[in-house]
């Protein structure tokens, strides 16, 4: 099937609830079908051309029209030897102490906020490249902050040099698509909505494009905290992290570009599996552990990205001091747990006491995802022993 008649079945499959400015939109551009469609209960297999790919934009750059090539499908060959692409940013990885404050007003607040979307090359580990898709540069996307009955008046802009469509859907929006229609783009573009928060928690937003999964496995999500009017506990520290798996034309610490790998999509079994979108990033041998001190609290804001697998969040040599699971501020926590099932397109509230020093390791149990995927970040505790609470020596013992 040509590219008009690929366009023409995605308009069909849409149907007559579509917004029409973007049923339009998707008709001049053909945009939406890079890597192939999904519609609301139905998958479609990608088999779209690097040809097909590239004649739709005629009006982009020689430049981004190799890179559109390079991630086609039909384009990658699987354990290809290809040299790593010089980088556009040193990390994707977001700084996880850079999150808004927390809600210190009474009354509803009028906010605008822009994200804009940014495609970049960067090191998924040392040696190893691959084009991300991301909100505002980094991964997760930059945490949005509300009060409950605030309004947001939202703007998605696009840079004229990326060439993918794009726009967002929010968990937390009462409303067609979550917003994603009315924030639909393409490269240079911007749009927007205007949504009330209505209802308290954590939730996460992502791109919303047909081929989503595609997306938000490249890095296109992040979360949208709405506090209650009585806002939240205080703590020490706060800390927001997201987890996500990629899937690549390669294995896992293979050197060299990377592609996406469609197929390895389908079958569920990511390349990498990821804490703020690189290889133990938040670790001493990359940007750095978190750092807190023994007698201080955290809470940590956490989204799992998905597309597909569910996290087993664990802190290894701690507990879960309080869980709200899905985000749910509302709700009673559950108290010092081990183990926390996040399920790809939500979110969780965790709270932490750090009594001693030492390194705590954030950890998908999933183990195989931190030994060989990974899934792995630090929070370092500065302190003095405690060898009441832990003391690695045994009475007598000659090694200690």
């Amino acid at each position: 099937m040509n590219a008009a008649g690929q366009i023409q079945r995605l308009s069909g499959n849409l149907g007559s609830g579509m917004n029409p400015k973007r049923r339009r939109l998707l008709q001049a551009t053909g945009l939406a079908l890079v890597g192939g469609l999904v519609t609301a209960g139905c998958t479609k297999q990608r088999a779209i051309s690097a040809a097909e790919l590239v004649t739709p934009m005629p009006t982009l750059s020689a430049d981004a029209e190799n890179q559109a090539v390079a991630m086609a499908p039909a384009a990658a060959s699987t354990n290809t030897p290809e040299p790593a692409r010089p980088v556009d940013v040193p990390r994707v990885a977001a700084d996880p102490t850079n999150i808004p404050g927390p809600v210190d007003w009474t009354e509803p607040r009028h906010h605008q906020i822009t994200l804009e979307t940014v495609e970049v090359v960067a090191e998924i580990e040392p040696g190893v490249t691959f084009r991300y898709m991301t909100f505002g540069g980094q991964i997760p996307g930059p945490m949005i902050r509300v009060r409950q009955g605030d309004t947001v008046e939202f703007t998605l802009t696009s840079r004229a040099t990326d060439f993918m469509p794009h726009n967002i859907d929010f968990h937390a929006v009462y409303g067609t698509g979550g917003g994603a229609e009315a924030t639909y783009i393409t490269p240079g573009q911007s749009n927007g909505l205007i949504f009330k928060a209505m209802f308290p928690g954590a939730f996460m937003y992502h791109c919303a494009v047909p081929n989503l999964d595609y997306h938000i496995s490249s890095g296109m999500f992040g979360i949208i905290v709405v506090e209650p009017p009585e806002g939240l506990s205080p703590v020490t520290h706060e800390f927001y992290l997201g987890q996500h798996e990629v899937y690549t034309d390669k294995p896992a610490g293979t050197q060299g570009n990377h592609n996406f790998a469609f197929d390895t999509m389908l079958r569920e079994n990511p390349t990498y599996v990821l804490l703020n979108g690189e290889k133990y990033a938040l670790t001493a041998e990359r940007h750095g552990a978190m750092q807190v001190k023994s007698g201080d609290t955290a809470r940590i804001f956490f989204v799992c990205g998905g597309p597909n697998v569910t996290s087993n969040f664990h802190p290894i040599g701690n507990v879960w001091s309080k869980v709200y699971r899905e985000g749910a501020i509302l709700n009673n926590p559950e108290r010092y747990v081990q183990t926390v099932a996040v399920p790809p397109g939500s979110c969780a509230i965790l709270e932490m006491e750090f009594p001693l020093p030492q390194d705590v390791k954030l950890v998908d149990h999933a183990i195989t995802r931190v030994l060989s995927k990974g899934m792995l970040g630090v929070i370092h505790v500065e302190g003095e022993p405690q060898p009441d609470i832990f003391n690695p020596d045994l009475p007598g013992d000659p090694t200690g």
